[in-house]
């Protein structure tokens, strides 16, 4: 299965802050945004990768995330010219993909769960046909894309923004897929707005009734950090989870390390390359496992 980061938005919502720098690139709390859709996938064992940026900013992200060796991955990186929407990545990744099943996330989209066994991943990464979004459910999901599914899990309906919602469950930036996205994505037409709308590929796998839902439980905490208010509320968030818990949210080397993918010994070095920071110092101090020694 293939990874993609979408992270090529303009974050007009967030600007001035987002006039000389990339949306995915601003920090929440102690790393940058982008670490955390990065750490969704390493955690769900998906270590081909592809993140999808602006023009010009190649450099940056290459210099922030290399090529994914230090955590055991491959990270690739396109350029989305000209924002066409979000069921755009997958033309724009088209060769990457390569027939094979994807895993969409987008750049700032930020997911954690407090049990730590990210459960609901395992039942993305274990896709064969079809596709798989999940529910998150809020109080009021009017602003958002609405799901409506039964108790199998089976998607009935899907609406975008409706007045009258039929659920309270609304659609996050995480979406599994098969193979057949990419032929969806090539017959999609342009929205009102000009884009290719990632609820017209689910729609469609809804029509073909293949497309599948599951709810996320009441441990699993889900921000989209898209505007300066959500923003500021993501870092506070992050930083109550990781001063209560001891335990940092969207650590890659730490979740790279669990995966098997990297060594306690290879997570230390790169701790001390941050030795100043509190996050070099907590990668520094990971404990080394009995089966490790």
């Amino acid at each position: 299965m293939k990874g993609l980061i979408l992270a090529a938005g303009k974050g007009t919502r967030l600007y001035p802050m987002t006039r000389m720098i990339c949306k995915p690139l601003l920090p929440v709390y102690d790393k940058p945004l982008i670490y955390y859709p990065l750490s969704i996938l390493l955690q769900a064992g998906i270590t081909d990768i592809m993140v999808i940026i602006p023009e010009g900013e190649e450099e940056t992200f290459s210099k922030l995330l290399g090529d994914g060796s230090a955590w055991g991955a491959h990270i690739s990186y396109a350029v989305q010219k000209v924002p066409r929407g979000i069921a755009d990545a997958f033309l724009v990744a088209e060769d990457f993909i390569k027939g094979d099943s994807v895993c969409l996330v987008l750049g700032d989209n930020i997911f954690y769960d407090e049990s730590r066994d990210y459960l609901f991943l395992k039942k993305g990464r274990e896709l064969t046909e079809g596709a798989l979004v999940f529910g998150y459910y809020v109080e009021d999901p009017r602003p958002f894309g609405v799901v409506e599914f039964d108790a199998d899990g089976n998607a009935l309906s899907i609406e975008e923004k409706p007045r009258f919602p039929k659920s309270n469950y609304i659609i996050p930036g995480l979406y599994f897929y098969d193979s057949d996205v990419l032929d969806i994505a090539r017959n999609l037409k342009p929205s009102a707005r000009g884009e290719l709308e990632i609820t017209d590929v689910n729609l469609e796998y809804l029509r073909r009734g293949s497309l599948k839902v599951a709810p996320l439980d009441n441990d699993f905490v889900w921000l989209d950090a898209g505007t300066a208010e959500s923003l500021l509320e993501a870092g506070n968030r992050i930083r109550e989870v990781q001063t209560r818990t001891g335990r940092y949210v969207a650590c890659p080397e730490e979740i790279a390390c669990e995966q098997g993918l990297i060594t306690v010994e290879q997570v230390h070095s790169l701790g001390d390359e941050l030795s100043k920071t509190l996050y070099g110092q907590y990668l520094q101090c990971m404990p080394v496992k009995k089966d490790q020694q």
